[in-house]
């Protein structure tokens, strides 16, 4: 019997509503998809004790969390002291999502760059990594992340990249790495495709943005960790790669980027 290639959900959202009184299902599926680590993403900082609950109560599970650029107007600001102070937790492996989304909260662009700043210089105290949201800005993205990176280094990936070629350029030039969700599944995605191709296959993960974006052949369905198994097929496709190798970059990739979770010991 061929043992499962084992990937990694790097980015998905398990306290959302979608996934109610069904997540030790959720894990299970997962893990018999060969997704056997999964970041579940807490999107304001209100919601991080129940993030933080079910990491602490799967063992496959870690967490991150950050304001989403979208609700930044809506929360009070993040300060470095919370957010380094959230970062103590043996489970807490990122920073984010922060970002900006200039598609549906330009009005709020000046507090999302405040917001942003300041989730850049809190993955630059703890070694964690960014993980940026990005959509309709990506002259100001490049922009921050460039003059933040010119101030002290520090590491990110770009989630759910679909933005345009120039954004994943800088990102890649810095030494980030891109995320492929479903969105690089669909038909209709070549562009990004073509991005991501582009890219060196060591710096690309793979997610799912659960429960958002389900790949072929669950389109339009509710998603979750164990379909990334579905998007990095296409990852395959896209640099050449039998499923296994590509699989096993992927991994290779996320220890490199998330170091915290890739040294915690996950229970057999």
């Amino acid at each position: 019997m061929t043992e499962t290639p084992q990937i990694t959900d790097s980015h998905c959202h398990l306290d959302f509503p979608d996934f109610d009184g069904q997540l030790d299902d959720i894990v299970q599926r997962a893990k018999e998809a060969g997704v056997t680590r999964m970041v579940t993403i807490c999107t304001r900082l209100r919601n991080e004790p129940q993030v933080r609950a079910i990491a602490e109560a799967h063992a496959p599970v870690f967490y991150a969390a950050g304001t989403h650029p979208m609700s930044a107007a809506d929360e009070p600001i993040a300060s470095l002291e919370d957010l380094i102070t959230l970062a103590q937790h043996p489970k807490f492996v990122g920073i984010g999502e922060t970002g900006l989304d200039y598609h549906y909260t330009a009005e709020s662009k000046d507090i999302q760059q405040q917001s942003l700043r300041i989730h850049i210089a809190a993955a630059r105290e703890t070694g964690l990594p960014l993980i940026i949201h990005s959509r309709d800005a990506d002259e100001d993205m490049a922009q921050i992340l460039s003059e933040e990176h010119a101030k002290g280094a520090y590491s990110c990936v770009m989630h759910c990249y679909s933005s345009g070629p120039d954004l994943a350029k800088t990102a890649v030039d810095l030494g980030f790495y891109l995320s492929m969700s479903g969105i690089a599944a669909f038909p209709r995605s070549q562009d990004v495709r073509d991005i991501f191709a582009a890219a060196p296959v060591d710096r690309i993960l793979v997610e799912t943005d659960a429960p958002y974006l389900a790949p072929p052949p669950y389109r339009g369905k509710r998603n979750e960790p164990a379909y990334t198994a579905h998007t990095a097929r296409v990852g395959a496709e896209v640099f050449g790669m039998n499923y296994p190798t590509f699989a096993a970059q992927t991994q290779s990739n996320f220890d490199r980027l998330f170091t915290k979770a890739a040294q915690y010991a996950v229970p057999a």
